[in-house]
C-alpha cells in the first residue's frame, strides 16, 4: 500500500504529523452539533491550524450543549423518526414477525419482509412454487427472546384511535447504510445477515456494498453451540459480527461471531466510526461531562457527545456519577436528523452479545399492596421500587384515573402505592407498573390470564364473514366464528348484533403463544353447568357434557368440545331408535348433550353416544356392561359357547354362557363362517334359543363384544399365526384376516387383535381389476400377505393376489376348502332337519319322480311333486335333454343341488345321469373326464363320463380367488378334467374333487411354461406358408426372448432368439441386435397354435392357421433346417430325449421364478429348461440375489441335468454336474438351525448335508449358530458322502486352504490328535453323575471328573447345570488319553487350563480340604516354571519359599503369567519331540499361547522374536531332555541359576524391543507396527520394499493384499497409495496379466480416473510407451469431458516430443469439452507448449486466444508471466504497451501499470520507468477528463 501511494500519490497535500506529536482530531469533520458539516465536503480542506475557526467551533459547541440539556429526558414516540438507529430486544418471535422492546418501554415490530434480502427472495420463490422451500426457515426457528438487535425505523403508522405502531427493519442494507467499504477497519462491531452457506462457512450480508464479507466455520462454532437453534446457520439470521481482517481495501473482510471475541470488543478511534456510521451496540469508553437530574451528558471518541437518561444509568451507581469520571456505556440509539446519540450504562448491554435480564413468568399480571416511590419525573412518571427490591417505572397517564384527578404531591419519595405490573420492558430491565384503579381490578390483563371454558364480557369490534370480532379487554381481541354466533345458525348476524354491543361469551379454544382466542355466542353452551371437555385426557368413560355437531354423515355425527377436542357418535348410538340418514336429523352447531363411551388418548380418538339412559332395558344390556369387568373375563382367541338371544338384520345377539353375569355379545351375520353364502344360510336357519358351540371372542371395539365363527380365523389365532399389536409386523406375513371395507381405491382387511391394512387396487388380483367391488365382498375371509408397513402413520400395505399368498399346491388348497364347506353344510342340514326333514332327504344323485307344472319361455320348466312339497323344483333347458314335455307329465328326474336358503331344487332329466350303470371300482387321485352339470357359487357339480357319477369340483382355489372373467368361469356342458380325492360319496351324495390334473395350478393366470409369452396376442391369419419358405418381413418389436416380425399387413411371425445367430457368444443378447423396423429375410421353420402357443408339427391341420416361426440363421437360411423340422413333429418328450444328461447347450433366460426359487430359460423355440437355484452359481453373491445377476434375453451355458417331473421342461445347471464327491466344495442354502448341534443343508440336485458345531468356523464363539440364519446362502466344503449321509465343513481353513488364516481351535478327527498335556476348547455336552461330558468334535467327546471341574467343593449338582449350560464353550486340559477304549479325561481347573474357575469365588464355596498337604507344592509349582512331564503334584522345589502356605489357589490372572506358559509349552514341545522323533507340530495345532520360536509381550503372536538361534535351541533341547531325565536329582542351586539364566535373556529381549531407535529388521518388526498403525499405508509400503530387497516378490503381494483388507475403508488415499504400489510392484515384477488384473480391481475399488493416471506415470516412469499410449486412448473415451485427462495426455505427447500430435489433440478437446472449458485448455496447452514443446505455436494460440477474448486479464497475466519468464525484452514491452491500451476497468489497468513499472524498474532504465509513470498520468487525466464531460 505504501509503495502504491509514493508512486501513484492521490491528490490533496496531507501534512505528516511531526514526531512524537499526536495529530490534533479533525473536529470539521465529526462535530456532534455541526450538521451542516456532513453535507459539504468541501470544508475539510481547510488548513488544521486555523485558529480562528477553533474558537468559532467552541463557541458553537457550548451554546449547543446547553440546548441540548433540556433533552436528557428519557425517549418518547414523538422523537422517533424515520431512519432512526435503535438498539431493541426480542420480545416475542411469531410466524411473520418479530415484537421488538425498544429503549424507555417503546415497543415496535419488524414484519417477515424486513429481515434481509436474501430471506425475503426465499419468501418470494416460496409464494411463487406454491410448495415449501426447505432453505427458508420460520422465524421461531431462528430467533428466541431475549435477543439484543440493531434495528432502523421504517415507518411510524397512526391507527384510528390515535395509537402509534412502529415499523421497524433489521435488513442490514438499511442499518448500515452509513459504512461503506473503506470505512470498514478490524475490530468493528456490526450486524449482519446470513446470506448462503458454503462448504467451508457462510457467506454474511453486511449491507456494505462492493464488499464481501466471509464467516469461517472455525468462527461461527462456539455460537452455534450456545444457541441451540440446529447444527449450522439459517439464511436470514441476524448475526452481531466483529470485523477480523479486512483485504483488498475493504473488497474483503472476514467475520468472526465467536461470543468471546464479540464480548470484548469496544469501539475505539482507530475503527474511524464517524456520525454518519455509529452504530447502536457499539460499546465505547465514555467520560462524563455533565450530571443533571434527568440523566448526564457523556463524550466518547474524542469528538462525540451523548445523553444517558434516569432510566439508563447503573442501578448500582445512579447517586456516585461525577464529571470526568470514565465509564463503559452502549450506544443505544442515533437520531438521523439532529444527530443525537443516546447510551445506556446498565451491566448487561456493555458486553456486546449479552441479554437483558428476563421478568419471571408469574410476575406479569401480579397486583402489589406496596410500591415505593423513588423518583418522581414531572413530564414522564414516577419510578418505584417493588416489593423484591426491583425498579419499575409507571407513565404519568397511569398514575391516576385522569389527567384532573392526578396530584403531584402523593408522589414524593418514599409515599407507598398500590399498583399491578402490566408489561415489562426488555431494554430498560424495568417492569411497567399502572395504579389505575380499572386495570388493578380488571379480570383478565393477557391472554396467558383466559382459561378454557372461561365465561367473559366483551365489546362487539366488528362482523365479518367468518365470524365476529370482540374486545375482551384492553389489547385482549377474540373471535366468535359464524357458526357460533347462536344456537341455531344465523344468516344476517348484524340484525341481532351491533357494533359497540355487550355480549357474554364462553371460552372454546385460548392460544396465548399465537394470541389466539376463539369464543362461543351459543346460549345452551355459556349457560350449561356440565363439566368443560377441553383434552382428551379429561374424557373418562361415564363423563356426560355439552358438546356441538360439526358434521353429521352416514356413519354418525362428530361432535366437537372446546380446545378442539372432538369425538364420533356412530349410528347406533345416535338415538334410541335406528336412524338412516343423520345429516337429516341433525344440523352443523347443534348443541347437544353427550356421553363418553371409549376414549384413547395417545391416539386422540374418543367414542361418544347420544343415548344417555343410566338404567338400560333388557334389550340394552350389553351397553352398559362395565368395561373393565369384560376385558378382564375373556382374552381375544378365547373359545366360548353362546346362547342366541336375538336374531337382528345384520348378526345375532347372543349371551355367553357358563357365565354367572350372562355377558351379552354380538356375532355379525358375515362371522358365521368363512364362506359368504354359508353364513347367510346359517343365520336363516338358526333360531333365538339355539345354543352355538365354539365361537371365538374376537374383539371388544366400541361399547360390545364381538364373536367369530370363521373356522380360518379361529386356526390362525389358536395357532398364533396372528399379529397381536403393529410393532411385530414383518413384511411378507401370510396373516388370516376378513374384508372390513371395499373402496374404489382399494380393500381394508382387518385381523384379530385389531390390526387392519389396506391392500390397494393394483396388489388385489392377479386379474385386472376394474372395480374392486366385483372382487371382494365385506366380511369375506381373506389371506393376505404383508408388502409394507409405515411406522409413522402406523399403515400396512397388503397384497392379496392369489399368487402371492398361496401355498402353491392349489390342489390340496382348493380341497380343503371344498371340505370346510361341506362341513359346514352337513351343519346346516343337522338344523334343518328340525323344521322341514323332506328337505334334508334331498341330496344330489337322488332319483325323484315329478310332475311338469309348467314349461317357461326360456325352455326351462316347473316340477312338482309329494316329495318336493313346498320347494321350488326347476330343471333348465340343458338339464331336459332332447325330451319334449308338457304340463301334467309324469317324470323321473335326478337331483342335482339344493339350495335351502331359497328353497329351490334344481333337478335333470338328462338320460347318460338317469341310467343305471355298473359302478365301476375308483381309486384316490385318479384322474377322469367330467361335464359340468350344475354351478353354484362356491363349488360346482360334474358327472363323472365313464360312471355317471356325481362329483363336487370347487370353483375357487383359495380364499382370495373371487372373480372370474367370463372367459374362464365354467359352463355347463362343458368337458373338464378332475383328480378324486376320495371314493365314497360324502354325506351330500358327491364325491369331493379337484379340478385339472394333480399338480396344476389352476389359480395363478400365469402362462404355461411350454409357452413362449409372446406380449401382442397375435391374430390368426390363415396363410398359405409352409416351412422351408423363404419370407422378407420388418421387425415389429424386439422382447428379450424372441422378436415379432409383420410378414406383411396382417401376418405376423416370430424369430426366437436361438434362431439369430449360428455362433451365440455367451453373455450376449441375440435379439438386441435387431432393432424395429429394420427389413429381414427369414425361413419358415416351424407354426405356433394362436391359442396356447404352443408349436404344430408341419402335418397339422390348423398349420395354416398358426403363427409362423422363422428362423434368420446364416445356416438355416441356406437350407439346413430339416432336423430342425423333424422335432416339431415328435412330441415334446422325444425333443428332450435328445438332449443327453452332461451335455452342454446354450440357452436364453426368459425370467427368475421367485415364487419357485428356479431360473426359466429357452433352449429353443419349442424346448424349455429350468435352473434350480443352488445350480445357478458357486458365488454366494449371485446366489443371494439371482434375479439381479441375469439379465432376460442373455445367452448363457449350462449344463443338462435330466428333465422335471412333467417331462415337459429339462433340468439344467449353470455350474456343471455336481457330483459332491469328499472333499469337494459346493454351496447350499441353511434348512434347519438345531440348538448345540448344527445346520441343515440344503445341497445342489435335492440333497441335504450336515454341519457340526464344531465345523462353522476357525474360531468357536460363545453362541456358534447365531450368525446362521435359515436361509442364507453358503460354500461348504464335503467332508465325507457314505450311505447318502453328507457330512459339511464351513471352516475358513477347508473352504480357502491357501489363505493361511489363524486356526485357533483345530480339528479333532479322532482320538489320535488328542495329546496328553494339551489345551482344547470345546462345547459342553451333559453334565451326569459321574462327571461333565464335554464334545471336543462330532465324533469325540471327553470326560472330566467333579474333582478337575472346579477347586471348590460342591454338593448340589444342579449347580453344575447352571454354570455349565448345554453349548457352553470352555478350555480344557488333556490329563489322560485311552486310546484301547477311547476314553479322554480332561480338567478344567484353573491351575491347568490358566483360565477363571468356571464356579466364581462369590459363592463361597468351600475348598478341597483333603488337599491341604498338597497346597504347598502346588503353589510352588505354579510360581516356578513348569516343567511338567507327567501329571504329578509336589515332585518339584520352589525357587520362593517365602509364605506358600497362605497363598490362595487363584485364577489364571494373577498367577499364569504368559512366561510360565511359554515355557511350560516348550516343555510339552519337547517332550513329544522325543515321542514323534522330533516331528515339529504344525502351528495349526498349537494349544494356547504357543509359540514356535519364543515368546513376546506382544498380544498377537504372529510377531515372534527369536530368543535363541536355531542350533542353540535344537542343542537346549537336547540337554533338557537329559535333564527331564535326571529331574529329581537336580539340585535346587542349578535350578536357581537356570532360572536367572531365562529371566536374563528375556530382559535382554525386552529391552530390545522397547529401544525406540530400532528400526525395523524383520517382518515380525514390520508386523508389530503395522499393527499399531493399521492405516498408515507409509508403514506397508516399507513392509512391502523390505520383502522386494530379498526378492520374496509373493510376500510382497502378500503384504499388499493384507494392507488392503486391513486399512479402514475411509481412508481413501491410504488405500490407494497400496494400489500405485501394487500396480508398481506388478508392472516392474509380474506379467502385463497380473498387472491388468490388479488395475482392474483397483479400478472397481476407487476413483477410475485417479488408477488410470497414476498406470499412466508408472507406465511413462518405466518407458513403456506403447502401453501408456493406448491407456491415454482409453481415458480419453472414458473420461472425455474432463480436462485434466487431455492436459496429462498431451503433456506426455509433448515429453516425447510429438509437437503434431499434440495439436491435433487440442482440437480434439475443443470439440468433445464443453464451451465454458475452451478458454482454459488452450491457455492450459499454451503453456505446455511453451515449456516443451513449440514456443512459436504457443505464442500463436496466446494471441488468438486474446484477439478474441481481449478482456480476459487472467490470460494477459500468464501471458506476460510466460513472456518474461521465455521471451525477449522487446515482445515483453509489445505486450505491456498493448495492454496499457485497453479500455479495461480502472482496477485492473491499476494492476497492469504496476506491473509494467515492476518490470521496468527490475529491467528498464530510469527512462523507461518514467515513460511508464507518464503513460499511468495521461490514462488518469483522460479518464478524469472523460467524467467531467
Amino acid at each position: 500500500m505504501a509503495s502504491m501511494e509514493e508512486n501513484f500519490p492521490r491528490g490533496g497535500i496531507q501534512k505528516k504529523p511531526a514526531e512524537g506529536k499526536t495529530p490534533k482530531p479533525k473536529l470539521e469533520r465529526d462535530n456532534l452539533f455541526d450538521v451542516q458539516h456532513e453535507e459539504k465536503p468541501q470544508k475539510r480542506k481547510r488548513s488544521q491550524k486555523d485558529q480562528g475557526t477553533q474558537k468559532k467551533f467552541k463557541a458553537d459547541k457550548t451554546a449547543a450543549a446547553e440546548d441540548s440539556i433540556m433533552n436528557i429526558g428519557p425517549l418518547t414516540i414523538e422523537v422517533l423518526s424515520e431512519g432512526m438507529l435503535l438498539l431493541g430486544c426480542i420480545k416475542e418471535v411469531s410466524d411473520y414477525e418479530l415484537a421488538i422492546s425498544l429503549p424507555n418501554g417503546l415497543s415496535g415490530f419488524v414484519p417477515v419482509t424486513q429481515i434481509s434480502d436474501a430471506y425475503s427472495k426465499l419468501l418470494t420463490k416460496q409464494v411463487a412454487q406454491g410448495e415449501l422451500l426447505e432453505e427458508l426457515n420460520s422465524l421461531p426457528d431462528m430467533y428466541s427472546p431475549g435477543t439484543l438487535v440493531r434495528c432502523i425505523v421504517t415507518s411510524i403508522e397512526k391507527s384510528a384511535d390515535g395509537r402509534r405502531s412502529v415499523k421497524l427493519s433489521i435488513d442490514p442494507k438499511k442499518v448500515n447504510k452509513g459504512l461503506s467499504s473503506t470505512a470498514l477497519a478490524a475490530g468493528m462491531l456490526l450486524s449482519g445477515s446470513v446470506l448462503s452457506v458454503e462448504d467451508h462457512g457462510y457467506l454474511i450480508d453486511i449491507g456494505v456494498t462492493g464488499t464481501h464479507a466471509f464467516l469461517p466455520h472455525q468462527k461461527a462454532k462456539n455460537y452455534i453451540k450456545a444457541v441451540k437453534k440446529g447444527p449450522d446457520l439459517k439464511i436470514g439470521q441476524n448475526l452481531n459480527c466483529l470485523i477480523v481482517e479486512v483485504k483488498n481495501e475493504g473488497r474483503v473482510v472476514c467475520l468472526s461471531i465467536d461470543r468471546s471475541e464479540v464480548a470484548a470488543s469496544v469501539a475505539s478511534e482507530r475503527q474511524n466510526w464517524a456520525l454518519s456510521n455509529l452504530l447502536p451496540g457499539l460499546v465505547v469508553k465514555a467520560r462524563v461531562q455533565k450530571v443533571a437530574p434527568l440523566g448526564m451528558k457523556l463524550t466518547f471518541l474524542s469528538y462525540f457527545t451523548g445523553i444517558v437518561d434516569f432510566m439508563h444509568m447503573d442501578p448500582e451507581k445512579s447517586m456516585s456519577y461525577s464529571p470526568d469520571q470514565v465509564v463503559k456505556a452502549c450506544v443505544l440509539s442515533v437520531h438521523p436528523t439532529s444527530r443525537a446519540v443516546r447510551l445506556t450504562l446498565r451491566p448487561p448491554f456493555l458486553h456486546p452479545g449479552g441479554a437483558p435480564r428476563q421478568l419471571p413468568g408469574q410476575r406479569m399480571g401480579a397486583v402489589l399492596e406496596e410500591a415505593t416511590v423513588k423518583a418522581f419525573y414531572k413530564q414522564f412518571g414516577a419510578v418505584f421500587e417493588l416489593d423484591d427490591g426491583t425498579l419499575a417505572f409507571a407513565r404519568l397517564k397511569h398514575l391516576s384515573k385522569t389527567r384532573k384527578s392526578f396530584k403531584p404531591g402523593a408522589f414524593k419519595e418514599g409515599c407507598k402505592h398500590k399498583c399491578r405490573i402490566i408489561d415489562y420492558s426488555l431494554m430498560d430491565e424495568m417492569c411497567v407498573v399502572s395504579l389505575k384503579h380499572q386495570i388493578i381490578e380488571a379480570r383478565f390483563l393477557q391472554y396467558q390470564d383466559i382459561h378454557t371454558g372461561d365465561v367473559v364480557q366483551g365489546k362487539v369490534l366488528s362482523l365479518k364473514p367468518i365470524g365476529m370480532q370482540v374486545k375482551v379487554a384492553d389489547g385482549i381481541r377474540g373471535l366468535v366464528p359464524s357458526l357460533h354466533l347462536s344456537d341455531v345458525i344465523l344468516k344476517q348476524p348484524e340484525k341481532k348484533y351491533n357494533i359497540g354491543d355487550e355480549v357474554r361469551c364462553r371460552v372454546l379454544e385460548c392460544n396465548p403463544g399465537g394470541k389466539k382466542l376463539i369464543l362461543t355466542l351459543k346460549k345452551s353452551l355459556v349457560q350449561s353447568k356440565l363439566p368443560v371437555l377441553s383434552s382428551y385426557e379429561d374424557a373418562k368413560p361415564g363423563l356426560i357434557t355439552h358438546g356441538f355437531v360439526v358434521c353429521a354423515r352416514e356413519f354418525g355425527c362428530i361432535v366437537k368440545f372446546y380446545n378442539d377436542v372432538k369425538g364420533l357418535v356412530p349410528k347406533n348410538e345416535l338415538g334410541s331408535d335406528p336412524i338412516s340418514c343423520p345429516d337429516k336429523v341433525f344440523y352443523e352447531g347443534q348443541v347437544l348433550k353427550v356421553m363418553v363411551l371409549k376414549c384413547e388418548p395417545q391416539q386422540e380418538r374418543l367414542l361418544l353416544s347420544f343415548r344417555l339412559s343410566s338404567k338400560p332395558g333388557p334389550e340394552d344390556k350389553w351397553k352398559c356392561t362395565p368395561k373393565e369387568k369384560q376385558e378382564v373375563k375373556y382374552q381375544i382367541g378365547e373359545i366360548v359357547d353362546v346362547k342366541i338371544l336375538k336374531k337382528k338384520d345384520n348378526g345375532l345377539e347372543v349371551s355367553i354362557l357358563e357365565d354367572e353375569d350372562n355377558v351379552v355379545a354380538w356375532i355379525p351375520t358375515l362371522h358365521l363362517s368363512d364362506f359368504v353364502a354359508t353364513s347367510k344360510l346359517l343365520w336363516h336357519c338358526l333360531q333365538e334359543g339355539d345354543v352355538l358351540p365354539r365361537v371365538m371372542y374376537l374383539s371388544d371395539k366400541g361399547e360390545h363384544i364381538i364373536l367369530s365363527r370363521k373356522s380360518a380365523v379361529i386356526s390362525a389365532v389358536q395357532e398364533e399365526q396372528v399379529v397381536r399389536s403393529f410393532s411385530e409386523i414383518q413384511p411378507d406375513m401370510l396373516l388370516t384376516g376378513y374384508v372390513r371395507n371395499v373402496m374404489p381405491f382399494g380393500v381394508f382387511v382387518e385381523f384379530p387383535f385389531g390390526v387392519t391394512g389396506l391392500a390397494p387396487k393394483v396388489s388385489m388380483s392377479d386379474k385386472f381389476v376394474t372395480d374392486t367391488k366385483d372382487h371382494f365382498v365385506v366380511g369375506q375371509t381373506v389371506i393376505a400377505k404383508v408388502m409394507s408397513t409405515d411406522e409413522e402413520k402406523q399403515r400396512v400395505l397388503l397384497n392379496l393376489k392369489v399368487s402371492e399368498c398361496s401355498s402353491g399346491d392349489s390342489a390340496a388348497e382348493s380341497f380343503a376348502l371344498l371340505n370346510q364347506y361341506f362341513k359346514e353344510l352337513k351343519e346346516i342340514r343337522d338344523l334343518l332337519r328340525r323344521g322341514d326333514p323332506s328337505i334334508c332327504e334331498l341330496v344330489p344323485g337322488k332319483g325323484v319322480h315329478l310332475v311338469v307344472q309348467d314349461v317357461r319361455e326360456d325352455g326351462s320348466a316347473l316340477f312338482s311333486g309329494s316329495s318336493v312339497t313346498g320347494l321350488t323344483v326347476t330343471a333348465t333347458r340343458y338339464h331336459l335333454g332332447d325330451k319334449n314335455i308338457a304340463p301334467g307329465e309324469k317324470r323321473k328326474a335326478i337331483v342335482l343341488h339344493v339350495d335351502a336358503l331359497t328353497s329351490e331344487v334344481y333337478v335333470s332329466l338328462r338320460e347318460e345321469l338317469l341310467k343305471q350303470r355298473p359302478k365301476r371300482r375308483l381309486r384316490e387321485n385318479s384322474q377322469h373326464s367330467a361335464v359340468v352339470q350344475h354351478i353354484t357359487e362356491h363349488f360346482a357339480i360334474v358327472s363323472l363320463l365313464e360312471t355317471g357319477q356325481l362329483a363336487a369340483v370347487p370353483i375357487a382355489c383359495h380364499f382370495n380367488d373371487t372373480f372370474r372373467f367370463d372367459s374362464e368361469k365354467l359352463g355347463v356342458g362343458q368337458t373338464i378334467s378332475i383328480t378324486l380325492k376320495a371314493v365314497k360319496e360324502n354325506d351330500h351324495g358327491v364325491l369331493p374333487a379337484v379340478q385339472g390334473p394333480a399338480k396344476k395350478n389352476v389359480f395363478v393366470r400365469v402362462r404355461n411354461e411350454s409357452e413362449t409369452a409372446l406380449e401382442e396376442m397375435l391374430p390368426a391369419v390363415k396363410h398359405s406358408l409352409s416351412p422351408g419358405d423363404v419370407v422378407t418381413g420388418t421387425v415389429k418389436s424386439v422382447k428379450p426372448t424372441h422378436v415379432t416380425v409383420a410378414i406383411d399387413d396382417k401376418l405376423t411371425g416370430s424369430i426366437h432368439a436361438s434362431r439369430i445367430l449360428d455362433e451365440v457368444p455367451l453373455g450376449s443378447f441375440p435379439t438386441s441386435t435387431l432393432k424395429a423396423g429394420q427389413k429381414v429375410t427369414a425361413r419358415v421353420i416351424g407354426g405356433r397354435d394362436v391359442n396356447t402357443h404352443r408349436y404344430l408339427p408341419i402335418t397339422h391341420p390348423h398349420f395354416t392357421q398358426s403363427i409362423p416361426e422363422l428362423s434368420i440363421r446364416p445356416s438355416e437360411k441356406e437350407g439346413e433346417f430339416t432336423a430342425m423340422l423333424n422335432l416339431k413333429e415328435d412330441s415334446s418328450l422325444k425333443k428332450l430325449g435328445l438332449y443327453n444328461v452332461g451335455q452342454t447347450v446354450t440357452c436364453f433366460v426368459k425370467k427368475y421364478n421367485v415364487l419357485k426359487n428356479w431360473l426359466e430359460v429357452e433352449v429353443g423355440p419349442d424346448i424349455r429348461g429350468r435352473v434350480p437355484h443352488l445350480l445357478l452359481s458357486l458365488n454366494t453373491k449371485v446366489l443371494k440375489h439371482p434375479e439381479k445377476s441375469f439379465k432376460n434375453g442373455q445367452a448363457i451355458s449350462a449344463t443338462v441335468t435330466g428333465t422335471d417331473a412333467t417331462e415337459t421342461n429339462l433340468c439344467l445347471s449353470l455350474t456343471g454336474i455336481q457330483s459332491l464327491e469328499q472333499d469337494t466344495i459346493s454351496v447350499g442354502m441353511i434348512t434347519k438351525v438345531t440348538p448345540h448341534i448344527g445346520l441343515t443343508i440344503a445341497l445342489p440336485g435335492g440333497k441335504t448335508g450336515k454341519v457340526s458345531i464344531f465345523h462353522l468356523s476357525d474360531t468357536y464363539t460363545e453362541d456358534p449358530l447365531g450368525k446362521f440364519k435359515v436361509g442364507k446362502i453358503v460354500r461348504c466344503y464335503i467332508l465325507s458322502n457314505e450311505n447318502g449321509k453328507i457330512q459339511l465343513s464351513l471352516r475358513q481353513s477347508r473352504l480357502n486352504p491357501k489363505v493361511n488364516s489363524k486356526v485357533e481351535d483345530i480339528e479333532i478327527v479322532s482320538i489320535k490328535d488328542v495329546k496328553k498335556g494339551q489345551l482344547v476348547r470345546g462345547y459342553v455336552k451333559s453334565v451326569t453323575p459321574s462327571g461333565v461330558f464335554f464334545g471336543l468334535s462330532t465324533s469325540l467327546l471327553g470326560r472330566i471328573l467333579f474333582q478337575n471341574v472346579s477347586p471348590y467343593f460342591v454338593q448340589k449338582h444342579s449347580l453344575y447345570e447352571k454354570y455349565l449350560p448345554e453349548g457352553k464353550l470352555l478350555t480344557a486340559k488333556v490329563l489322560g488319553v485311552n486310546r484301547r477304549e477311547k476314553h479322554i479325561e480332561l480338567s478344567l481347573l484353573p491351575e491347568d487350563t490358566g483360565m477363571p474357575s468356571v464356579l466364581p469365588e462369590s459363592l463361597g464355596l468351600p475348598q478341597y480340604g483333603a488337599e491341604e498337604e498338597k497346597k504347598e507344592p502346588d503353589d510352588e509349582k505354579r510360581e516356578e516354571p513348569k516343567l511338567k512331564t507327567k501329571r504329578r503334584r509336589g515332585n518339584s522345589e520352589s525357587g520362593q519359599e517365602a509364605k506358600p502356605k497362605k497363598r490362595k489357589i487363584c485364577p489364571a490372572e494373577e498367577n499364569d503369567s504368559g512366561i510360565e506358559v511359554y515355557y511350560r509349552e516348550e516343555d510339552d514341545q519337547e517332550e513329544e519331540a522325543t515321542e514323534k522323533k522330533s516331528k515339529v507340530r504344525k502351528p495349526g495345532e498349537a494349544p494356547r499361547l504357543q509359540v514356535s520360536m519364543g515368546f513376546t509381550w506382544d498380544e498377537d503372536n504372529a510377531v515372534d522374536i527369536p530368543v535363541l538361534d536355531q542350533k542353540e535351541e535344537s542343542s537346549e533341547s537336547e540337554e533338557e531332555e537329559d535333564m527331564q531325565s535326571k529331574l529329581k536329582k537336580q539340585t535346587k542351586k542349578e535350578k536357581e541359576l537356570e532360572k536367572q539364566k531365562k529371566e536374563k535373556e528375556l530382559c535382554r529381549v525386552e529391552a530390545a524391543l522397547m529401544d525406540p531407535s530400532r528400526q525395523p529388521q524383520s517382518a515380525d518388526d514390520f508386523d508389530r507396527l503395522v499393527l499399531g498403525s493399521p492405516n498408515s499405508s507409509i508403514l506397508w509400503l516399507q513392509y512391502m520394499a523390505f520383502h522386494l530387497q530379498a526378492t520374496e516378490i509373493e510376500k510382497a503381494r502378500a503384504v499388499a493384499e493384507r494392507a488392503l483388507k486391513t486399512i479402514s475403508f475411509r481412508e481413501e488415499q491410504e488405500k490407494l497409495n497400496v494400489w500405485v504400489a501394487l500396480l508398481n510392484l506388478e508392472n516392474m515384477y509380474g506379467t502385463e496379466e497380473t498387472l491388468m488384473k490388479v488395475f482392474e480391481r483397483a479400478v472397481q475399488y476407487n476413483e477410475p480416473l485417479k488408477v488410470f493416471q497414476h498406470l499412466c506415470d508408472i507406465y511413462a516412469t518405466s518407458e513403456k510407451y506403447k502401453q501408456a499410449e493406448e491407456l491415454y486412448h482409453t481415458m480419453l473415451k472414458r473420461f472425455r469431458q474432463d480436462k485434466s485427462v487431455w492436459l496429462k495426455y498431451a503433456s506426455f505427447l509433448l515429453k516425447q516430443g510429438q509437437t503434431e500430435a499434440t495439436h491435433r489433440l487440442l482440437e480434439r478437446a475443443l470439440k468433445a469439452l464443453p464451451t465454458k472449458e475452451h478458454l482454459d485448455v488452450i491457455s492450459r496447452f499454451a503453456q505446455l507448449e511453451f515449456h516443451s514443446g513449440d514456443t512459436e505455436h504457443a505464442k500463436a494460440l496466446f494471441e488468438s486466444t486474446l484477439s478474441s477474448y481481449p478482456k480476459r486479464t487472467d490470460i494477459w497475466s500468464i501471458y506476460m508471466d510466460i513472456m518474461i519468464k521465455h521471451g525477449s525484452q522487446k515482445e515483453v514491452r509489445d505486450i505491456f504497451e498493448r495492454v496499457i491500451h485497453l479500455s479495461l476497468a480502472p482496477k485492473k489497468m491499476k494492476f497492469f501499470f504496476k506491473r509494467y513499472l515492476d518490470y521496468e524498474k527490475k529491467f528498464g532504465t530510469a527512462e523507461s520507468v518514467l515513460s511508464v509513470k507518464r503513460a499511468a498520468l495521461e490514462y488518469v487525466e483522460t479518464k478524469s477528463s472523460l467524467a467531467d464531460t
